[in-house]
């Protein structure tokens, strides 16, 4: 009684139209001192050296541009460059104006800049402290929308699903908690896991990068996070200059799709030696959002080493992440995590992780009435008029005959083949016994039966 159909392929996860609601999120206020930033002054301090030094010769507010720090901010960075002669000014006008200002390194700042820049490469923007992270993280908790069942059917108005999946995935969206979606290959199961990207609702701040250990991890990332809509507290937009804390980005809730590449090691910091900053894993990156977990058991890791990954951050909602210096520190583990697999649940885990999953959902065989309805669906869809007598055939002299179920993939598979030998042929598409029978034939077995007017030998 399950299923769906797959009618179209789902876009980027990243794009923001696959995303509901206009909520928008509060980006907390600018930092107007340096002690307001939470991060230490020498690390400002060297930050603002590399932007020079990278950047040659900038105005005060081409700076704070850059390291998205407040103007207040990076005139206390510069008063002391000034005094360590590390910069100097440049006046390029006459009117005696701060427009006429600009800074640059001395050497004695570009020897310093790129010793600096050997260190750690990073040049971005000014990160934001764990504390400030962890505390954003938790204030726009996944586990606060609020999804009914109206919008949830609504948004899967335009495919065939099993009502009673429905149900289910909209429980465990609102929840919170994992989910295990199982069934044979060809359900359906990665569609659906994508499609309930789109039922994330709000805004949420992501930070260019966080400050931890004394180390810069980069957390943005503009495939991952789609632009928001800034917000204040009455919901009117706001992007004011200077009001805001530029360091965060507003961004819709994220979702992000890993598969068969997935090993434990990603799920780590990643260290780039030659830059000598972290990239953020995966589900870090998702935080706020959703994380999807394809093929389950198809990984390079062995499914029972990678679900152990998660027990602690699933049960907990922390996660603890280490700097190659050895360093641990904690962070939220806020994600919806979605797993898909052709396995059933027991063959994967053991109950101490498989009570910590919340909702197993089965995605299986459609019935016939669905079935019908997605096939002419696609059939529509390809411009390729419908032919009830065409599809009883192939419901009892191919499904019937050979014991093969009903699964949503069957119709775009088949329908798609018939097209493609018709252009081949330049005749017009059309749904007959003899073309199913052809694609049947391709897509099952490979083996085609030779043609009538063919003679042995030929």
């Amino acid at each position: 009684m399950d299923t769906i159909e797959m009618q179209s392929s789902p876009g980027s996860l990243g794009k923001a139209g696959q995303r509901g609601g206009p909520a928008g999120a509060t980006l907390p206020p600018a930092p107007r001192t340096v002690q307001d930033t939470g991060l230490p002054f020498i690390f400002l301090i060297e930050l603002a050296v590399k932007t020079l030094f990278l950047g040659g010769q900038l105005r005060l507010t081409e700076l704070a541009g850059r390291m998205k720090l407040s103007v207040g901010v990076i005139d206390a960075l510069i008063g002391y460059l000034r005094t360590e002669k590390l910069c100097e000014i440049n006046r390029s006008g006459s009117t005696g104006t701060d427009a006429d200002i600009s800074y640059r390194l001395t050497d004695l700042g570009r020897m310093r800049g790129a010793e600096f820049l050997g260190r750690c490469a990073y040049a971005g923007p000014a990160p934001v402290s764990l504390d400030d992270y962890c505390a954003t993280v938790r204030s726009h908790s996944v586990g606060s929308m609020c999804i009914p069942r109206a919008r949830v059917h609504d948004h899967f108005g335009d495919i065939v699903v099993n009502a009673g999946i429905l149900d289910q995935l909209g429980a465990a969206m609102n929840s919170g908690r994992a989910m295990f979606i199982h069934g044979p290959a060809g359900s359906g199961k990665t569609y659906l896991a994508e499609r309930l990207s789109g039922l994330l609702s709000g805004d949420i701040c992501v930070p260019y990068a966080i400050f931890a250990g004394g180390e810069v991890v980069q957390v943005y990332d503009p495939v991952v996070h789609a632009p928001g809509t800034v917000c204040d507290s009455s919901g009117e937009t706001l992007y004011r200059r200077g009001t805001r804390d530029a360091r965060w980005i507003c961004c819709r809730r994220p979702a992000v799709l890993t598969g068969g590449e997935l090993t434990l090691d990603m799920l780590d910091l990643k260290f780039d030696h030659t830059t000598r900053y972290y990239q953020a894993p995966p589900h870090l990156k998702a935080n706020n959002g959703i994380f999807i977990i394809d093929d389950l058991g198809r990984q390079r890791c062995s499914p029972t080493d990678l679900l152990n990954r998660w027990i602690v951050p699933m049960d907990r909602k922390i996660d603890f992440l280490a700097l190659h210096t050895g360093y641990k520190f904690e962070v939220p583990f806020d994600v919806i995590v979605v797993f898909s697999s052709n396995l059933p649940p027991a063959e994967l885990g053991d109950g101490a992780f498989l009570r910590r999953i919340g909702y197993k959902i089965h995605v299986g065989p459609v019935v016939e009435e669905d079935y019908r309805s997605i096939f002419k669906s696609v059939c529509a869809g390809a411009g390729i008029a419908w032919d009830e007598d065409s599809f009883v055939y192939l419901l009892h002299e191919r499904h019937a005959r050979e014991g093969r179920p009903l699964l949503a993939c069957y119709p775009r598979d088949l329908v798609g083949q018939v097209r493609d030998r018709a252009a081949y042929d330049g005749e017009e598409a059309a749904l007959t016994p003899q073309a199913l029978e052809w694609a049947w034939n391709n897509y099952f077995t490979g083996v085609q039966a030779a043609p009538a007017h063919m003679t042995e030998g030929e």
